[in-house]
């Protein structure tokens, strides 16, 4: 399908005001929000990750009532069961019959709060909807609404009651956002910013998302780029400091994503650029590093992990 020249000014100038918009509530959430949307229309799923006070749960709020889209929030806690999520089967004393009961999981837009603090069992009822977009429960499957969008957030700080995520569901998180403490500047600006008066919110609805997913596909890459993501992918597991590189999976999945990013931009065609804006977003997750190279850095892993992100950016030649 080919991408008329209309719709792809549309999508950017629409993209763009919807990031404008959540940033003026939301300081500093442009970049976020950007990810949300080539997470999305590229139907996968994104991890946001960050201290307390950061406005996590604000962001996914917001992102879904500029879409249109019902929006459902689980508090995730350590007695939860995979029914809290999926839902369950009852029996109807008026029916005499067993019925299905949806759990909060039915929706478009899931905030899945703090979800390293529920045990790996409940973590895993996330597993089935997130990649085949359905729930199983009492040998019955359930279609999930379309599009499915799970936002997910955890804590690095918390440690006693936590549960660390399994590879597996770090996996079908196509991006971990990183979100830091805002500047000094964008501080102030949370303290002066006007909230009041009158404005026009700009809106893309849920049929429209599912056709920009469509677009994607017809997204222009061309045999050099195709060339440079394998070959940057292929770096990642040659690297001295990495212990498990990044998958054919993940190759498969930057595509998708660097399609996406195109398109949100207004383009029909993916540029070296698409790669840089999301390489530390979609890497940090996915390469496992040894232990000297995270007891030789005095940072974070994470931040250890950007680095040498940037250090196999910096060593492929991209294309001209």
């Amino acid at each position: 399908m080919s991408i008329d020249a209309k719709e792809l000014m549309y999508i950017r100038n629409s993209v763009k005001s919807i990031t404008d918009e959540i940033g003026r509530k939301i300081i500093g959430s442009q970049n976020t929000i950007k990810f949300m949307f080539i997470a999305m229309t590229s139907s996968n799923h994104i991890l946001l990750e960050g201290v307390p006070g950061l406005a996590k749960t604000l962001i996914a709020n917001e992102f879904a009532s500029h879409l249109k889209m019902p929006f459902k929030r689980i508090q995730f806690t350590p007695d939860m069961l995979p029914s809290d999520i999926t839902g369950s089967i009852i029996f109807n004393l008026e029916t005499r019959k067993l019925e299905f009961r949806e759990g909060p999981i039915f929706t478009n837009v899931l905030l899945a709060d703090e979800i390293n603090r529920t045990p790996s069992k409940v973590q895993s009822a996330l597993l089935e909807s997130m990649e085949e977009k359905q729930v199983s429960v009492g040998g019955i499957t359930n279609d999930l609404p379309k599009p499915f969008f799970v936002v997910a957030t955890q804590n690095p700080i918390e440690q006693e009651g936590t549960f660390p995520l399994a590879e597996a569901l770090m996996d079908r998180f196509i991006f971990r956002v990183i979100l830091k403490y805002p500047k000094r500047d964008e501080e102030l600006r949370i303290l002066n910013r006007n909230l009041t008066g009158k404005s026009n919110p700009t809106y893309i609805d849920p049929e429209f998302m599912m056709k920009m997913r469509d677009m994607v596909d017809s997204v222009y890459v061309s045999d050099d780029m195709k060339e440079y993501m394998v070959d940057l992918m292929r770096r990642t597991r040659e690297n001295n400091k990495v212990y498990v590189g990044a998958s054919p999976r993940t190759t498969a999945k930057l595509l998708n994503a660097a399609r996406s990013c195109a398109l949100i931009h207004g383009r029909d065609y993916i540029v070296p650029e698409d790669i840089y804006y999301i390489a530390h977003a979609l890497l940090n997750h996915r390469i496992i590093l040894k232990p000297e190279a995270l007891i030789d850095s005095a940072e974070a892993g994470a931040d250890t992990a950007m680095k040498i992100v940037d250090e196999i950016l910096g060593e492929v030649p991209a294309p001209q």
